[in-house]
Formats: C-alpha cells, sequence, structure tokens
C-alpha cells in the first residue's frame, strides 16, 4: 500500500482534477504515480511539465529510449516502471526478444553498438553518480550533442521515477 494516500480519480482539487483530465486525454487511465504525486499540485505539474516532453517531444528514437529506461527500472528495481514499460517499448519496435535479454544485454549478440552505448548509460547513471566521461563519449559517437542531452536527461528522469515509487511503495494498478 502506497505510503501516502492516493487520490479518486475524481480529485476535490479543481486544479489536480485538470491535470488528471490531461493525462486522461492522451489516452491512458491516471496512474497512481500521478494520484500520489497529486497530493501535491504544484509538485505534480512539475513532473507533468518535465515527464511528457521527455516522452512525447524528444528527437531521439523511442524505441532506443524505452530500452534506456526499462534497463534503469531493472537495475533500480521498480517494478512499477518496469510493467509500465514494457508495452510502450513493445509498441515503440523494440523486440520481445530484446526486452528479455536486457539484464545479461553485455553478453547478448541482440543488441548494437548503439544500444549497448545507450545501455551503459542507462547503467551508469542509474548505478550513480552519473555516467562516466568514457561512456559519454562512446554515446557520441552515435548520436550528436542534442541526443546525448535528451538520453542522459532522460535516464536521470528516470531514476528520480523510480525513487519516488520506491520511496512512496506505489503499487501496481488493478490490472497491470
Amino acid at each position: 500500500m502506497a505510503r501516502i494516500d492516493l487520490l479518486t480519480d475524481q480529485p476535490t482539487d479543481p486544479a489536480v482534477e485538470r491535470m488528471f483530465a490531461e493525462v486522461r486525454a492522451r489516452g491512458i487511465p491516471v496512474p497512481n504515480l500521478y494520484r500520489v504525486l497529486g497530493n501535491a499540485p504544484e509538485m505534480l505539474r512539475a513532473w507533468l511539465d518535465f515527464a511528457w516532453p521527455l516522452r512525447l517531444n524528444a528527437k531521439t528514437p523511442r524505441a532506443i529510449r524505452e530500452l534506456l529506461i526499462l534497463r534503469g527500472a531493472q537495475v533500480s528495481g521498480a517494478r512499477y516502471e518496469w510493467v509500465h514499460h514494457v508495452p510502450m517499448a513493445l509498441a515503440a519496435g523494440v523486440p520481445q526478444a530484446k526486452v528479455d535479454a536486457l539484464d545479461g544485454w553485455q553478453q547478448s549478440a541482440l543488441f548494437d553498438d548503439t544500444e549497448r552505448a545507450v545501455l551503459r548509460v542507462a547503467e551508469e547513471v542509474t548505478r550513480g553518480p552519473g555516467a562516466s566521461a568514457d561512456a559519454i563519449e562512446q554515446l557520441k559517437r552515435h548520436f550528436d550533442a542534442e541526443a546525448v542531452v535528451e538520453l542522459v536527461l532522460t535516464a536521470s528522469f528516470y531514476v528520480c521515477v523510480s525513487r519516488v515509487l520506491l520511496s512512496m511503495d506505489i503499487e501496481l494498478e488493478q490490472g497491470a
């Protein structure tokens, strides 16, 4: 059970209701993570304003970013994050075989050099304190500066996601 009460689908705070309506307008039910964050409306607003552009406005391929997010979820032990992002990864074109092989990506022949560079950054950022200079140089062999920023920022944000999920003990939605 979450350590902070989850708001209902129809919160009494009009600002939170508007944010929940934004989420529903994107075609998804309001996740438990947002139901907890809604207890601090300004923080939920900041979260949405950061998370959604990372997801929808980044120029790097969505499949690459989903691999990065999934590896970070594995390393951090954030099952909630994993369960939510596997369908997103598959929808972005990541084959199930790659999802299944993520835990052993370093030994797997399924991943190309670009994916390996991204997965290395995911691991280093998640384990902390951050990606090494060598990992960034490896990433720069495959991506321009804008993409490197997007990938490091995405990996870093999802470390925050996992820490919030684990700190607040947020459970998966029923049926997830």
